[in-house]
């Protein structure tokens, strides 16, 4: 966040920030928390994860259909973006 001057000049795309106590702004930000809660209960000490134990929840996320996407995974979105010739390249 202390670049998105440098990130806008570079692309032109503009940045902006939720306002604080708004969760409300925060509608993805949420929905990922309240998913990641599932498999990481709050309070619980991530020394006990192995990093294959986070790469597979980060898979589970991934592959995971989102109404939002018409049911497609983030993982398959962002592969038709990848794709499309649309895909900003810095």
């Amino acid at each position: 966040m202390a670049e998105h001057r440098a990130f806008t000049g570079a692309t032109t795309m503009p940045v902006s920030f939720c306002k604080p106590r708004s969760p409300w702004q925060r509608g993805t930000n949420k929905n990922t928390n309240r998913l990641l809660c599932q498999y990481l209960p709050k309070g619980a000490d991530l020394r006990t994860f192995s990093q294959d134990d986070l790469d597979a929840i980060a898979a589970e996320l991934n592959n995971r259909p989102r109404k939002i996407h018409g049911y497609g995974t983030p993982e398959e979105i962002y592969a038709e973006i990848l794709n499309s010739g649309d895909a900003l390249i810095l």
